[in-house]
């Protein structure tokens, strides 16, 4: 395990350098209840190299064609298509906006898939939403289901959604153990499938 306090570290590495794996958010806010979710989730996995961003680093100007032919790319686009490339697993904790990803998410994807798609080809996926409702950020997990794994051809190899989030994580723990043992479920078949890479 390692300690995941500090969002804005660029860069952790826990234990073997078996696994690269490329984490964030889908939120710009400061107090996003997914950065709270991610590092809780971040702290279960062993073995890894794990390169955790902040969405915030890659603001870009709003994504259109007549920008990119006059412009080219932005360079935080080509940056965080290259974290992707460098990446064997991708770990995401989806903030749900009007049952949809985050703007700010939103026009990262944009910039990054007029570099190359599909980017996540051969790329292992653990989605994670949560929210405050019961329904736990379900709606945004079914645009990502369809987005990263059929346009992006990721392999989503786990995911789930936690309701309620300000009742069931508290103190940077999860206190609802059924909650607590689906999420760490998720954890272990992620990581058996990059290992199952690895090996």
């Amino acid at each position: 395990m390692v300690a995941c306090n500090n969002f804005a570290s660029s860069k952790m590495k826990i234990l073997n350098k078996n696994m690269k794996i490329l984490a964030f958010a889908g939120s710009n806010s400061k107090k996003s209840i997914n950065k709270e979710l991610l590092n809780y989730t971040l702290n279960q996995i062993e073995n890894a190299e794990i390169d955790l961003v902040d969405i915030n680093d890659f603001e870009m100007p709003i994504y259109s064609i007549d920008r990119q032919l006059e412009n080219g790319f932005p360079q935080e686009a080509q940056d965080f298509y290259n974290k992707i490339k460098d990446a064997e697993g991708v770990v995401i904790s989806l903030a749900e906006h009007n049952g949809n990803f985050s703007v700010a998410l939103k026009n990262i994807l944009d910039w990054v898939s007029r570099i190359e798609m599909p980017y996540l080809k051969d790329k292992k996926l653990l989605l994670l939403s949560t929210s405050p409702g019961a329904y736990g950020g379900g709606n945004v997990m079914e645009v990502a289901t369809k987005y990263f794994g059929m346009f992006a051809s990721g392999e989503i190899v786990a995911s789930t959604t936690f309701p309620s989030f300000n009742d069931n994580f508290q103190n940077n723990e999860i206190v609802n153990e059924e909650l607590k043992n689906k999420v760490l479920a998720q954890v272990s078949i992620f990581q058996e499938a990059l290992t199952s890479v690895e090996s």
